[in-house]
């Protein structure tokens, strides 16, 4: 089951020049390979999702992501949070290309906390100098 298509706000840390027209978060979803959500330039881009309903903590989470190849991160970092609290958390690291991407993420407990209502996803130790990240499709799926 996709969480993304239970989403009912979704924010970015920033896009490029502020130009949502051509780069804002819509085209994360929007399954039209010519359009991206692209960050501007700094330290830690990210993208939060806050669910329709709350989820129950699972064991595994299937990450898909396609970066542009030069644009990516070397490191992501996803939180599952609750009522503004971390209920877990799962690393993966992609690779620097422009193909499709699979994690299936191994979650580790930060709390006791047995739900989540949001997802946020950390694009550490992006591949452009500037830290900019381009993305052209994004799901989360709970195996």
């Amino acid at each position: 089951m996709s969480l993304i298509k239970s989403a009912t706000n979704v924010r970015v840390s920033s896009v490029l020049n502020r130009d949502v027209k051509q780069y804002g978060k819509k085209y994360l979803f929007d399954n039209n390979e010519d359009t991206c959500w692209n960050s501007d330039q700094g330290d830690l881009q990210w993208i939060k999702i806050k669910l329709e309903q709350s989820c129950q903590v699972e064991h595994n989470l299937k990450l898909s992501v396609q970066f542009q190849g030069g644009f990516s991160s070397k490191h992501c970092h996803l939180e599952l949070i609750y009522d503004g609290n971390i209920a877990a958390t799962a690393d993966c690291y992609p690779e620097d290309v422009n193909s499709m991407q699979t994690f299936n993420l191994k979650l580790s407990a930060s709390s006791d906390l047995q739900l989540y209502d949001e997802v946020k996803i950390n694009f550490k130790e992006t591949t452009d100098f500037f830290g900019r990240v381009t993305i052209y499709s994004l799901d989360l799926t709970q195996l």
